[in-house]
């Protein structure tokens, strides 16, 4: 019995002093982390850094943390983030935001809220933390931009895995439902409001490609790139209009995309008329579109339904046979 004592006694300081030491570990890393961004220009600031948890969990939570590279001119402004893990898994963390915080670009600044903002992420083993899975649980999720608009979500969810049998590509998946675009937002997308105030259901399943590794390398130097993007399914519903959409596209390094995505849109007369009334659709052109739409849904069988290809091609894009103008450029910033 006194030998079982023992070995029990000395498991237990072995245990103590494991913890100790990966906790130091987990804060002297997080706090070079920081030290290492200043040092080459970041405003990496903070109030407080500690873990606790003790015996099972390293529990980390930074308070008033204000990050900003400016190089990008991206910041990121939160109250508080944690950082869990289990101390005998520390390569798969649970992290968690705060119900308010501030996401700004050179462009806009957001405002995000929420009642619960919660990711599990697991890592490959190394000291690249090169990200293998990960998902992100959204409740009450909200977005209020310095530009006017704003929307809300009821709940989300999003997945990411590394693809079998491909380096650097990544399979996605979104779901959300209930989402509440603000009464501005409605106004411009809807005025005679023909449609109810929230999107019932927005989906999309992809599997993109990109340039380089997303690991923490990502955050530190640059954002890895779409090299290739496979939409298996983007599905939106909107009182009675009916989005649906898939495709392929490469994308060169100048985030120019070049391919094709078929959509297939029900109640097309109703967006044609919200593009009209919002002034996406010049109205000098409404007619003649009207009638070439009419003419691709005729195609499709379903005088009702359009179901045309979104053709990217050297910088630009049409729908079906009518040019729509200059493609969007893919880049993350």
């Amino acid at each position: 019995m006194r030998r079982l004592l023992t070995v029990i006694i000395v498991g237990a300081l072995l245990w103590g002093v494991y913890w100790y030491i990966g906790a130091r570990a987990v804060e002297g890393g997080l706090t070079a982390w920081l030290e290492q961004r200043r040092d080459e220009g970041w405003v990496a600031e903070y109030s407080d850094l500690s873990t606790r948890g003790f015996p099972n969990r390293f529990d980390t939570t930074i308070t008033n943390l204000d990050l900003a590279d400016m190089r990008t001119g991206v910041a990121w402004q939160a109250p508080f983030f944690q950082i869990l893990a289990l101390s005998y898994r520390p390569n798969h963390i649970i992290a968690v935001w705060p119900d308010a915080q501030i996401l700004a670009s050179p462009h806009e600044k957001l405002t995000i809220t929420n009642s619960k903002m919660i990711a599990s992420v697991v890592f490959e083993p190394g000291t690249s933390l090169t990200l293998e899975r990960s998902n992100f649980d959204l409740k009450d999720f909200g977005l209020q931009s310095s530009l006017g608009w704003s929307a809300n979500i009821e709940s989300g969810e999003f997945y990411t895995a590394q693809t079998v049998g491909k380096t650097n590509s990544h399979d996605m998946w979104f779901e959300a439902e209930k989402m509440y675009p603000s009464e501005g937002v409605l106004r411009r997308l809807d005025p005679a409001k023909l449609l109810p105030d929230l999107f019932e259901t927005f989906r999309i399943d992809t599997t993109a490609e990109f340039d380089a590794p997303w690991d923490r390398f990502s955050i530190e130097r640059r954002r890895p790139q779409i090299t290739f993007l496979d939409l298996k399914e983007l599905q939106a519903n909107w009182g009675n209009l009916d989005l649906w959409a898939a495709g392929e596209l490469a994308v060169d390094s100048q985030g120019i995309p070049d391919g094709k995505i078929t959509i297939r849109a029900k109640n097309w007369r109703d967006m044609l008329r919200i593009g009209i009334d919002t002034g996406v659709v010049p109205a000098n052109i409404s007619k003649t579109l009207e009638q070439a739409l009419e003419i691709l849904a005729g195609m499709s069988g379903n005088p009702n339904t359009l179901d045309a290809p979104l053709t990217f091609r050297n910088g630009r894009v049409s729908f079906g046979p009518i040019p729509l103008g200059p493609a969007p450029r893919l880049v993350i910033r």
